[in-house]
């Protein structure tokens, strides 16, 4: 019986912590949607519409490039989102203190911030996707396809959220900001969001670089859900990579959170 108490009050605490940190998000809503929705739907424009319309890309272009922006938009955000917050709480607001009082075990506390960027994440791609549709206009997608790619934003957003926790539990809190920035760019433009990685087969060493990068995965994994003559691998293999950077860079950031945490 007091195990059971035990665990109910572990779960309450875990869904009140989970709500309190949503509605403080909600209270920033126009910074989120400002960072959401200025960057990608402007590149879908001008990449996906306005060079295709003046004859410097292809007009098919833009089934390649929005799959990829709409997955960047899971991870990143969700990298973004649990990162950068980690990094505020175990600085000078120390807000991880407070957290620390709660019934719960440290490795439910980093649980919760991966779950809140991984909503992060998803919200984000949510926003891009009729974003997108508008700038773009004849862009299509599936009805049946939804599932598998739903599924694939979903691995990505957790697994985009589990490595910002790694990030924000093991790099010094002052220069998580600036090993982000440093990491976004390669991260971004290796990820295979502006092309299918089978495309790189005149150039060896970056096809490899761009394979080692966990936002290739989800953007090929999208593409081949929703495009998957688009796509230079099928869904299963996605899920099977992602799954195994989520397991890896969950259980660095759970480590690293705990032992910071207790420093």
């Amino acid at each position: 019986m007091t195990a059971r108490v035990r665990l109910s009050a572990g779960a309450l605490s875990f869904l009140a912590m989970l709500r309190n940190d949503i509605e403080a998000g909600v209270r920033h809503w126009r910074q989120f949607l400002a960072r959401t929705l200025l960057l990608p739907p402007s590149v879908l424009f001008v990449f996906g519409r306005l060079l295709p319309d003046l004859g410097y890309v292809s007009g098919g272009y833009a089934n390649v490039l929005f799959p990829g922006l709409v997955a960047a938009s899971a991870f990143i955000g969700a990298l973004h989102g649990t990162a950068l917050p980690l990094a505020v709480d175990f600085s000078w607001t120390r807000e991880i203190e407070n957290r620390l009082l709660a019934p719960l075990d440290t490795r439910l506390i980093a649980l919760e911030k991966v779950l809140l960027g991984a909503l992060r994440g998803l919200l984000s791609a949510a926003l891009v996707v009729p974003a997108g549709f508008v700038a773009l206009g004849g862009v299509q997608w599936p009805l049946a396809s939804a599932p598998a790619a739903s599924g694939i934003l979903l691995l990505g957003a957790l697994t985009g959220a589990a490595t910002g926790l790694a990030l924000g539990s093991l790099v010094t809190p002052c220069r998580v900001m600036t090993v982000f920035g440093a990491a976004l760019p390669p991260l971004a433009f290796t990820g295979c969001i502006h092309f299918p990685l089978d495309r790189l087969a005149g150039i060896p060493w970056f096809r490899a670089v761009c394979a080692v990068n966990p936002l290739t995965y989800v953007a090929e994994g999208l593409r081949a859900a929703l495009l998957p003559d688009e796509a230079a691998i099928t869904v299963l293999p996605a899920i099977a990579v992602l799954t195994g950077v989520l397991a890896v860079a969950g259980l660095a950031g759970v480590l690293g959170f705990h032992r910071r945490a207790h420093a």
